[in-house]
């Protein structure tokens, strides 16, 4: 990866870390189904919880409430930009494609076209002690549409 890139992919997590997009739990307004997620990165105490509401099969909004490090609050943040508006099948995917970046060690290269800013975090997977950093929303997002399916 050339330096600007990595310039670029840290400038984005710094600015979501700061910035935090979907930051709040958002209450239900009585309109599709709620799944909600806590998760906890023992290693760290990085935390968060995370809301997800779907209507007609697709994720009408995702809001959440966390605290740690700036890769797990970026991450959230970056989630929340991306999927919603996505049917669940399409979040799915996208959660399956950014876990199989993460656990690539660096091997795998993450595509911006099907990521967007999550591509940023493709560095992350060089650091296995960071990598559930980075995942901590994506696995809350994933078990939060679990619940809303039951």
């Amino acid at each position: 990866m050339s330096s600007n890139l990595e310039q670029l992919y840290q400038q984005i997590i710094l600015d979501h870390a700061k910035e935090r997009h979907g930051a709040g739990l958002l209450e239900h307004d009585g309109e599709g189904i709620v799944g909600e997620s806590h998760q906890l990165n023992p290693v760290c105490g990085d935390e968060i919880t995370l809301r997800a509401v779907v209507k007609d099969g697709g994720l009408r909004s995702v809001s959440w409430d966390g605290a740690g490090c700036a890769i797990s609050m970026a991450s959230a943040s970056v989630l929340t930009d991306l999927m919603v508006g996505l049917r669940r099948d399409e979040v799915i995917a996208l959660v399956d494609t950014f876990r199989e970046v993460m656990r690539s060690r660096g091997k795998l290269e993450a595509d911006e076209e099907v990521l967007g800013d999550a591509a940023a975090f493709s560095g992350v997977s060089r650091y296995p002690a960071r990598v559930k950093c980075a995942m901590l929303a994506w696995v809350a997002l994933e078990e939060s549409l679990l619940a809303a399916n039951h």
